[in-house]
Parts: C-alpha cells; structure tokens; sequence
C-alpha cells in the first residue's frame, strides 16, 4: 500500500508530470499537520461525541467542550481526510472512520492514537539525534507504569485486525497442543489460534510490567486457563527441549540485535517438536533496489528510532531460521496489512 499525493484534474497531472509541484513542502507542511489532527481528534474525543449520529458543528462543541473555531477547522480538515461526511449542516463519520477511530467499535485502532499522541510522537523529537548516532531510545525501558496502559491499548488496537486474519491463515499443525506466544502480551494472537484448535493452550512469555497492564486485556477473551501468562525476558530464559508444537515472535523482532534474534531462534528451535512451526510475525524491510513499500520502509524507521534494530527483510529472518537448523515452509503476506508477513519454518 502506497499513500502518494494523487491529482484530481488535468492541470494538477500537467503539474505533477512537469516536476512543478512542491512534493517536499506537501510532505513536509501538510501530512505532519493532518497526522497531529487524527491523533488530536481520538484523544480529544471527537470521534466518540461523533458516534451519536449526524450533528451540527454546535452540537458537537457542547458534546467535546472543545473551541468552536479551532473544532470547526480540525472537522473541516477530517471532512477533507474522509472521516466525516458534511450534509445539512451536519457533521457524520463516514464507515471507514466509524469502524477504525470510533472508540467503541471491536476493530478501532483508537487505542493506538492516543497512544502516538501521548507518547510515541514525542520520539520523533530526537530523530535527528538519532540519524546522528545510531543509537535508539529504547522506549521498552523508559515507559511508566501510565504509558505501559497506553501501550497495550494500543497493542490491542493495532493488532485486532491481524489476529483474526492470523488466526485463520496461519499454517499451524491441526494437531498442536501446545504454543508458545513470545512477547504476546494482550494474547490476541494466541486466542485466534486457540479458537481454531481446540485442543490448543498457550503461554504467553513476556516482561512482568507489560502482563500487570495486559492481563486484563486478556481477561475480556474469556479463554480460562487456555492461555496463561508466564513471566520472563526471551533474551535471558530458556524455552525448555521439544515442549512446543508452535512458537511465535510476533512484533519483537524489530527490538532485537540481529545476534538476539539468531540467540533466540536458537532457543526455539530446540523447544519445538519434530513438525512444529516458528512463525515470525513482522512488518518487512523492502529489499534495496526492491519495489518501494511505504509501510515497511517508514516503520523500518521508526522501530530503529524507537527501539534497538528495526524492520528484518524475509531473507535475514529466514537465515535465522535455517542456522538453528529449522527448514524454509512458508511467508505468508497479510491482506489486510500491507508490508506486514508471516515468515514461517519447520522443524
């Protein structure tokens, strides 16, 4: 998926061909601006006041106790970004805003705004410090006990489409037993995975601060004892010898060294059975001299910021695979999440 700055009649395609329009300046004066406004807009509760059905610019500043004029600008602004429809004077969340940023819907990502307002989109101070460097905030190491409850909102957020679409084409054996959900905490993936196999239970290893804020998470699937928690650090504990049908990394590559991750495929390899499967799950790093990705490329970025390495092409993560001696099965490249794959092996 490419979001590109697209024409809307002849003259502007006369422009863009002719290399006349200012691309940086769009890049660089319009996108952070209308980025902030979404993010604004779900922490200030714009979208929730707006889920009552169509209202007036009036209506919707007594529901949000925002400014009318500043209000009036920012819906002028999302009206312009699809998120709301403007008829009769009133303002309505369009399907895609109402599914995806009204808080109350099952597959809302609102959990991951506030969290990108509140805390994320202060990292991007110190992304020049960062070009300088090299060097990451590791923000794992960082968040109060306040920011772990957004992060894992957020988790949840980001992933609750994912799961469902994991949970239905993740190339599992029929008869696994037993999962292991490295750094799973919210547990999205192991409940989808459980749901489809009913003699399934996993454990879900993962640092003691994010199962204090994610085991309530989990408490809304309502799976009992199918799925518990098991407090640990995957750099520092042992998996255990042939214990495993399934062991996923979902999301954890990316803090990883290339050395942690090899570390850790290590570990797996020797936890899983004779059948069962290694699944990275991971948004990719477009090979150099590739076909452009923008979602893989901009969070290759942003993980490298925000964290210790950054985004892995397939290639690196299947040498991982191969060198603790599990063999190539499968990538399987999400539908609903471009850039984002499934790197599977076997043992």
């Amino acid at each position: 998926m490419q979001l590109t700055i697209s024409t809307e009649n002849p003259l502007e395609w006369l422009v863009k061909l002719a290399n006349l329009a200012p691309v940086p300046l769009l890049h660089a004066q319009v996108m952070p601006v209308m980025a902030k406004a979404v993010l604004e807009a779900a922490d200030k509760g714009v979208f929730k006041a707006a889920g009552a059905g169509p209202q007036t610019l009036d209506q919707l500043t007594e529901t949000s106790g925002l400014n009318r004029k500043a209000l009036g600008e920012l819906l002028g602004l999302l009206t312009a970004m699809d998120y709301f429809a403007y008829k009769n004077e009133q303002f309505t969340l369009t399907p895609m805003a109402r599914r995806f940023a009204f808080p109350d819907d099952p597959m809302s990502v609102h959990g991951m705004l506030v969290f990108n307002n509140r805390v994320a989109w202060n990292w991007l101070d110190h992304l020049g410090d960062y070009l300088q460097t090299g060097k990451g905030i590791h923000y794992h190491d960082t968040l109060s006990t306040e920011e772990w409850q957004y992060y894992q909102e957020a988790m949840v957020a980001a992933t609750s489409t994912e799961a469902k679409e994991f949970g239905r084409r993740a190339p599992v054996p029929k008869t696994a037993t037993r999962m292991l959900d490295i750094g799973g905490s919210h547990g999205q993936h192991s409940v989808a995975l459980c749901k489809r196999l009913p003699a399934l239970t996993s454990t879900i290893l993962d640092l003691p601060p994010a199962i204090e804020k994610a085991r309530p998470l989990l408490e809304r699937q309502a799976m009992g004892n199918r799925v518990q928690y098991q407090p640990g650090n995957a750099l520092t504990d042992d998996f255990g010898t042939n214990t495993y049908d399934i062991v996923l990394l979902s999301s954890l590559a990316h803090h990883f060294t290339p050395v942690q991750n090899q570390q850790v495929t290590d570990k797996v390899a020797k936890a899983l059975r004779p059948g069962g499967v290694f699944i990275v799950n991971e948004f990719i790093r477009p090979e150099t001299g590739s076909k452009p990705e923008l979602i893989g490329s901009s969070t290759d970025l942003f993980y490298g910021l925000s964290s210790t390495a950054g985004n892995y092409s397939v290639a690196e993560i299947d040498s991982w695979q191969q060198q603790a001696g599990l063999k190539k099965h499968k990538t399987i490249w999400y539908r609903t999440l471009p850039g984002r794959a499934m790197v599977v092996a076997k043992k």
